[in-house]
């Protein structure tokens, strides 16, 4: 199983993520001045600081990883094993049963008041799939189908609500002539060594079913245990002071990513962030997130002191492993275009601590 399944997941927790926040200035007259790398030097340590400075770290090597924390159950392995199996699920029609509650159902219908037919209210012939009980269709359409079996043809009666929004049905009462063309089941794939090999060892490197199962148990158990040592640390280490740079850097990040979004629906920030954010101004959309701004900032602070500490450093190679490991690509150069090698290393070296850390942490 791959060690990560999202694309730098773990920057999402440490720097606020490469996907999720782009970067900006305070100052919108310079947003377009900021970079990813902005306070970065070319090895991915924040310039002109020593995080050992500004912390006092916990004792990190070794760190007690409690058993009811990596212990893996089976229900939790056949629950990614039944993800996986979905992904590779087909569509079968079914026609020899009949219609139950939260059925997914292909129909045809033509509606129609006091018997003239109304515009919008037929399928034209092309069929149309609903899932009763979540599909909305006004008053209790979806729920007259269930007892029919398909191949059936019959008329059901429904109530246009008073505010329907349309003055020609609004509060009418009409009829539908109903044909149930066929029951849709999702039909999930056997799970055998066969299936294995055939559809899940170039992705995942398993050839059987056991391999599938050890590897899901492996990698559950990894990001349990690598998201406790991060909790960990965080909670355990005392943070004397935290550098300006870097919660700068964080807001900037924040920033930019709601530049970004305005931008593209050719809006000025403050409209884009009073219509979809829920804020008036920069400053209060900064206020908002000063808590989580301050956490990512702080955790960024102790992951440089450990690696200081540890003497733990990257290379441009490892970027490439890196990249190769958790998103699968040889060629990163788009994003070296865009976010600065610095930014890159420092991604890079944040990730090398978490592994340190899980390594050396002792399962009890």
């Amino acid at each position: 199983m791959k060690k990560h399944t999202t694309p730098l997941s773990l920057i999402l927790v440490i720097v606020l993520a490469i996907f999720t926040f782009a970067g900006c200035g305070t100052d919108q007259d310079t947003t377009t001045d900021f970079s990813y790398s902005d306070g970065i030097d070319d090895n991915g340590f924040w310039e002109n600081i020593t995080a050992l400075d500004y912390v006092e770290l916990c004792d990190y090597e070794g760190i007690l990883v409690p058993s009811d924390i990596h212990e893996i159950t089976d229900e939790a392995i056949q629950t990614e094993i039944d993800s996986i199996l979905a992904n590779y699920a087909s569509d079968e029609q079914v026609v020899d049963r009949a219609v139950e509650d939260n059925d997914t159902v292909n129909i045809d219908y033509v509606g129609s008041i006091d018997g003239v037919e109304f515009d919008g209210g037929s399928t034209d012939g092309a069929g149309v799939d609903v899932t009763i009980g979540v599909t909305s269709y006004i008053d209790d359409f979806l729920e007259q189908l269930i007892g029919h079996t398909p191949g059936e043809s019959f008329d059901i009666e429904v109530t246009f609500p008073e505010d329907y929004g349309n003055e020609e049905l609004n509060g009418k009462d009409a009829t539908f002539a109903i044909t149930i063309n066929y029951i849709v089941e999702s039909v999930v794939p056997e799970l055998t060594d066969e299936f294995v090999l055939e559809n899940l060892s170039s992705d995942y490197g398993w050839s059987t079913v056991t391999e599938m199962e050890a590897g899901i148990k492996s990698e559950l158990q990894s990001l349990a245990t690598a998201s406790y040592v991060q909790e960990y640390i965080v909670e355990n280490t005392n943070i004397i002071s935290l550098p300006e740079a870097l919660l700068e850097h964080q807001e900037n990040s924040m920033l930019k990513y709601y530049q970004d979004y305005a931008n593209y629906l050719g809006m000025e920030i403050e409209e884009f962030l009073s219509s979809y954010v829920g804020v008036a101004t920069i400053d209060e959309l900064i206020e908002a997130n000063s808590a989580s701004l301050t956490e990512a900032a702080s955790f960024g602070l102790i992951i440089q002191a450990i690696a200081e500490d540890a003497g733990i450093s990257v290379s441009d190679e490892d970027v490439a492993a890196y990249f190769k490991d958790y998103t699968g690509l040889d060629d990163y150069s788009t994003y070296e275009e865009e976010y600065g090698m610095p930014y890159l290393k420092l991604i890079t070296l944040q990730q090398a601590v978490v592994d340190y850390l899980e390594d050396n942490a002792v399962l009890t």
